[in-house]
């Protein structure tokens, strides 16, 4: 049994899967926290509530079930426009034009070891 419910859980989370990423990260998190304490000042954050739980799993899913934590979607790249492709390709048509170029004048050298 899991405590809290799943079903609370799946509220807060847009899927299953959203919510498995969620809790696995912060439980990373939560256990690079303590894995550092003894060590001074750390970059990690502290676990958000209080818990009786002692694995990180359930303390990160005690902190999504009390909304501490919740998931934000990375910004969407925008597509390259056609003039930004178009200067890829001509970037990268330049690149092997020069490395041919290089092969070509490494074949006119004369043979050192002949």
């Amino acid at each position: 049994m899991v405590n809290p419910a799943i079903e609370g859980l799946l509220d807060r989370a847009d899927s299953k899967f959203r919510l498995v990423t969620l809790s696995a990260t912060r439980a990373r998190q939560i256990n690079a926290y303590f894995g550092q304490l003894g060590e001074g000042l750390g970059s990690s954050i502290p676990p958000q509530v209080t818990s009786t739980a002692r694995k990180p799993l359930s303390i990160a899913f005690e902190e999504i079930s009390a909304d501490k934590i919740e998931a934000i979607e990375p910004p969407d790249e925008p597509e390259p426009t056609d003039e930004e492709l178009a200067a890829i390709e001509a970037m990268e048509l330049a690149e092997l034009g020069e490395q041919g170029e290089q092969g070509e004048a490494g074949d006119d050298a004369p043979d050192e070891g002949a």
